[in-house]
């Protein structure tokens, strides 16, 4: 059989296909579904120092080949996750990697050092599409500077691979990815969801109480696969694409535009069994194509 095996930023994964955050709960809602030792990693929901409730409903909306979302980033703190979630997830032979966000350059650094000595969490994947109250609500990943200097912050204190989630909201996302690249990421991951509103044609009112909410499924894949190739040609680190994959098809297209890890985001909530099916559907294609390793995938798009 095929190697499945990939390298991200220093983390040894089983295979490639992990879940995106903030569409798997925290691994446990998703286990009487799938073998979760089936996956290359569970990301697990963004967490924060302390709890937060989210925006208020509605906050979820379907729209044409994808969904809007403003959930808020509701989670239940990086304290009752440890305490609650994590004897769940040391049970299985996959790697755990914890998305996690802050509103100020402290509030990170405080949440990458808890858990970053935490057992059984295996890297860290920072959230940077979250305004930051320190610099005038500007967008963290939005400006290289405000990047630069929060990522070289906690890159001080995390002790496990650091992955940059980048946000696409942004004039060039290759030099934002350089930017996390320079400052100490071991890896990003690209894209998050593209900001986006729905309006109620009869009210003439919003869809979501936020009135802004992230897009995600297949109706942003060629976005994120175009940013991918981007980042791909740009850094040395590896790339963790998503944006749209419902199918093993979808996240060969990633691969091949250079990311070494894929994640299954929005699919989950239409099929909770896709990213089992995306691995064993990628090893069948493998087999079938007679690549004796996934990574000979890597950036091998033919220009």
């Amino acid at each position: 059989m095929p190697s499945l095996s990939v390298n991200i930023g220093g983390m040894i994964l089983k295979n490639p296909v992990m879940t995106a955050s903030g569409t798997f709960g925290y691994g446990e809602e998703y286990a009487e579904f799938i073998d979760l030792n089936r996956l290359g990693a569970v990301v697990v929901k963004g967490l924060s120092l302390k709890p937060k409730e989210g925006n208020p409903v509605p906050r979820i909306v379907e729209t044409a080949s994808g969904m809007l979302n403003a959930i808020g980033l509701q989670n239940i703190g990086v304290d009752r996750f440890i305490l609650e979630k994590m004897p769940f997830l040391r049970r299985f032979d996959t790697k755990v990697i914890c998305n996690f966000f802050g509103d100020s350059v402290d509030e990170y650094v405080h949440a990458a050092d808890v858990l970053s000595r935490t057992d059984g969490v295996h890297a860290l994947e920072m959230n940077v599409s979250c305004p930051n109250k320190q610099a005038g609500w500007c967008v963290f990943g939005t400006d290289p500077a405000v990047l630069h200097n929060v990522v070289t912050a906690v890159r001080k204190v995390c002790r496990i691979p650091l992955i940059v989630k980048l946000s696409p909201n942004v004039t060039s996302i290759a030099h934002m990815a350089k930017v996390a690249e320079g400052s100490g990421a071991d890896a990003v991951s690209l894209i998050n969801t593209i900001t986006g509103m729905a309006i109620d044609i009869r009210s003439r009112r919003p869809l979501l109480a936020n009135k802004i909410g992230g897009l995600s499924g297949p109706a942003i894949k060629p976005v994120a696969v175009r940013m991918v190739w981007e980042v791909f040609n740009a850094v040395k680190i590896p790339i963790v694409g998503m944006g749209g994959i419902m199918t093993a098809a979808d996240a060969l297209e990633f691969l091949i535009a250079g990311a070494r890890g894929i994640a299954v985001g929005t699919a989950n909530f239409v099929n909770p069994a896709a990213t089992v099916e995306i691995v064993e559907a990628l090893e069948q294609f493998l087999v079938d194509e007679q690549v004796n390793d996934v990574n000979e995938l890597v950036g091998s798009l033919r220009l």
